[in-house]
């Protein structure tokens, strides 16, 4: 049960920047054209930082710092950092079928070897 609590270190980390990209991702696609000028520009990214899913995902993503540090209390870095690629992994893979974004073969061969590369460091 102990090691099932320290991998939930892992998968609280992976889970969160996961949600803080996607949120990320979400709300500049909705947020519109980036003004030209500097106060226009200033005023877009303040809209930007005080809405509440961007927010959010600041917050989502400082406490999956804290899991992450805790996660290498338990684990060697070498050990866990490959299951940090899995963001890679799965926000490819919802933001294909959230955002309609490019699929492509190269894109999924990719995606196969970052899977492999997972399997193989975390048995050795």
């Amino acid at each position: 049960m102990s090691r099932f609590l320290d991998h939930s270190y892992i998968w609280t980390t992976v889970g969160l920047m996961v949600y803080s990209q996607l949120v990320m991702r979400w709300q500049a696609s909705t947020a519109g054209e980036i003004p030209l000028d500097g106060p226009g520009k200033l005023r877009f990214i303040a809209m930007l930082l005080f809405s509440p899913w961007v927010i959010s995902s600041l917050i989502a993503t400082f406490v999956a710092g804290v899991s992450w540090m805790l996660a290498l209390t338990r684990f060697e870095i070498s050990y866990a950092y490959p299951f940090y690629s899995l963001n890679y992994v799965i926000v490819f893979a919802a933001s294909v079928l959230l955002f309609n974004e490019s699929l492509s073969l190269t894109k999924i061969l990719g995606t196969i070897l970052v899977i492999a590369g997972i399997v193989v460091i975390s048995k050795g």
